[in-house]
């Protein structure tokens, strides 16, 4: 038996772009619409069944929140039907049912009446309620001076006091401390054994997985994915991985690629003469590198990463000297400026005996299995001599993101397996 039911459900918001402020606008604006249409929901279909718990995903402005609106009652679909089989109760926006001036005891009264509690049911429930949200010393004091995550305690506990059919949640659990977040999961997850319907909406993948049988994707007002929680999650994060990385080459737009070339134009003449062209770079141009390219494992440019990815670095150059023996290294350095990986040429006993002047080249890093953790990431480029002579430096002039589905913490993964044995 289906719980909620959403039948073909629409729903679109006029937003107005500001009323002309002189004369003049309201003249060159006449004809014009001040409207824009947004389309919140298109067309959503789904249903949940009774005793399921589902979790809605998806990035900020997806339609995760007006859903679980409709699904409330808040607001009305545009078009389609939404079926609720049960006693709803839900916890959308902090504050929403209390008055700032009534004191927290006050608003358990009016919240739970709006929820459908007689006042018998109330008092019998209100003691409960005080203590699962540990507001005992402030429950007579106004919730305007409740601090956000007073506010959540004091929402929650009402609404799970209740005993509703349906429960839905909207990224509430956010503001609160960690050990009472752990207490409202392990609530919903009583809640849940009980048999309660529950819809939640969070950012939150970890409890996402751990609570829901089931995560429906909602991207730009459409069900992308749905199904078990695990799977939707990586496909949900590859998803984000990639649309981080478009919007990196979109900023970059090819044009910072080649922004080194730009920066280091050498004068023949003088290519020994220690040349610093800004604050990230420094070396007498012996040796220039011209340009940084980072590449997937199918030769894509690409600057948003998975950790085991395979990650290729092209170092293009030319020669203003003749060099003998010239050294390429390169360093990773995290958003704290740690350094977590560095080598060169020199330490991988690869050696490049000659680079004639006029020289063009190229030389390629190739990491198989890129195994840093989440987190952006920054690129030493350097070349050198083996006396420690420095051509060209570039200090963190490139960067990368890494998305990772592994929580492990710090700053790479080892490989490594675990040996279990019992004497």
């Amino acid at each position: 038996m289906n719980a909620i039911t959403v039948n073909n459900v629409s729903k679109v918001f006029k937003l107005s772009n500001g009323k002309p402020k002189t004369f003049k606008e309201r003249m060159i604006l006449r004809n014009k619409s001040n409207i824009t249409i947004f389309k919140a929901l298109d067309k959503v279909t789904l249903t949940v069944k009774k005793g399921e718990t589902i979790g809605l995903l998806g990035r900020n402005g997806s339609g995760k929140s007006t859903l679980l609106k409709l699904m409330t009652g808040i607001l009305y679909p545009d078009s389609g039907a939404i079926s609720m089989e049960g006693k709803v109760s839900s916890l959308l926006e902090l504050g929403a049912g209390f008055h700032p001036d009534f004191t927290g005891r006050e608003n358990i009264f009016m919240n739970a009446a709006i929820l459908g509690l007689s006042k018998k049911d109330i008092k019998s429930k209100l003691e409960k309620i005080i203590s699962f949200s540990e507001l005992q010393e402030y429950i007579d004091n106004p919730v305007r001076s409740y601090s956000s995550g007073m506010y959540m305690r004091l929402a929650f506990s009402v609404a799970i006091m209740v005993e509703p059919d349906i429960l839905l949640i909207d990224e509430v659990l956010a503001v609160g401390d960690a050990a009472f977040q752990q207490k409202c999961i392990e609530q919903l997850v009583q809640m849940k054994n009980k048999g309660t319907t529950i819809v939640i909406v969070s950012h939150d993948l970890g409890v996402m997985e751990k609570l829901c049988d089931r995560l429906i994707w909602i991207h730009k007002g459409v069900v992308k994915s749905e199904g078990h929680p695990k799977k939707t999650i990586d496909q949900y994060i590859t998803f984000l991985a990639e649309q981080e990385n478009e919007r990196l080459l979109n900023e970059v737009n090819g044009d910072n690629l080649s922004k080194v070339a730009e920066d280091s134009q050498v004068v023949e003449n003088s290519p020994n003469e220690e040349q610093v062209d800004n604050e990230n770079r420094w070396g007498n141009k012996k040796i220039e590198i011209t340009e940084v390219i980072i590449n997937d494992v199918n030769s894509n440019l690409k600057y948003s990463f998975m950790t085991g990815d395979l990650m290729s670095i092209t170092i293009k150059f030319k020669a203003n000297k003749d060099v003998d023996k010239p050294i390429f290294g390169l360093g990773f350095v995290n958003s704290f400026n740690v350094d977590c990986y560095g080598t060169n040429t020199f330490i991988d006993r690869f050696e490049i005996a000659k680079i004639q002047k006029g020289n063009f080249g190229e030389i390629k890093f190739v990491i198989n299995s890129l195994n840093l953790l989440a987190g952006t990431y920054y690129l030493k480029i350097a070349v050198h001599d083996e006396n420690g002579e420095q051509f060209d430096y570039h200090d963190k002039m490139y960067s990368f993101q890494i998305t990772s589905l592994i929580p492990d913490v710090g700053i790479a993964r080892l490989p490594h397996e675990w040996v279990f044995k019992i004497k």
